[in-house]
Formats: structure tokens, C-alpha cells, sequence
């Protein structure tokens, strides 16, 4: 079955769900996130099938929020850093982590976000960016 393309839209949300809108892309942010850079780490942990692992890296590198980075010649052998666009992703993968926690997962949030900073745990909360108050569905239009 052939998936609509939303890459054209007029709509920034319609974009990002057409680049990040399988679950597999998501998850695998995720992993990243968690540190992991290499494709072997990468299916092990996620138990993805190497061929759907590979279009996800190549989606991602493609779009420019992973840069693949040679770590060894013989065989040659990639890992996945994450770019500047790709570690701006965290305030919304935090976010959706957040709302997963309250709605999906009963009690267990399962991912726990610690702040290096001060070490304790720390949920996504998306703020106004001009005055620093939480965004709600009362408090804004769109």
C-alpha cells in the first residue's frame, strides 16, 4: 500500500509526521538519544529487521538530523550522531514521552528523562517563548 506523501504541505506538522511518522523512525531517535550511534546497537536493542533499520538511518541521515561518520575501514563500519536539527528534536520527543507517561502507560513512565544539571527526573513541558508559561489547549489558537 502506498503512503500519501505530506512533504509538500503547507503545514508543519503534515511535514514532520510525513519524515517522522512511523514508529520505527521515532523509536530510533529515541535510541539516540539514549546514546546509542551504531547499527548493530541499534537492532539489537529495538529488534527491528536490518533492511526497515536501514531506511529509517538513511531517512534520517537524508533529511539531516543523523550524520553517518566512519569509525573503522576494514570493513568499513558507520555510526549515527545526531546533528544540530537532530538534538533539537528532544524538547518534542520529551513532550510526546510525557504525554505517553500520563495517558498510554499506567503509573510506569518506562523511559525516564534525567537533567544533567541537577540530576533529578524531568518531564517535556512546552512552554510559551515569550513569556515562559505553559502552552494548553485553553491558552492558545492556532
Amino acid at each position: 500500500m502506498r503512503r500519501t506523501s505530506f512533504a509538500d504541505w503547507p503545514c508543519p506538522v503534515a511535514r514532520t509526521m510525513d519524515l517522522l511518522g512511523d514508529q520505527w523512525t521515532m523509536l530510533v531517535l529515541r535510541e539516540c538519544f539514549r546514546g546509542l550511534t551504531r547499527f548493530d546497537e541499534f537492532a539489537a536493542s529495538l529488534g527491528i529487521a536490518r533492511t526497515t533499520l536501514t531506511e529509517r538511518l538513511d531517512r534520517l541521515t537524508g533529511a539531516g538530523l543523523l550524520s553517518r561518520q566512519r569509525y573503522q575501514s576494514r570493513p568499513p563500519r558507520y555510526e549515527y550522531v545526531l546533528t544540530e536539527s537532530g538534538r533539537d528534536f528532544l524538547p518534542a520527543l520529551a513532550a510526546l514521552m510525557r504525554w505517553g507517561e500520563q495517558w498510554l502507560m499506567d503509573g510506569d513512565p518506562g523511559t525516564t528523562v534525567r537533567h544533567a544539571d541537577c540530576g533529578r527526573t524531568a518531564h517535556g513541558v512546552v512552554i510559551c517563548s515569550s513569556c515562559g508559561e505553559p502552552l494548553t489547549n485553553g491558552t492558545v489558537r492556532v
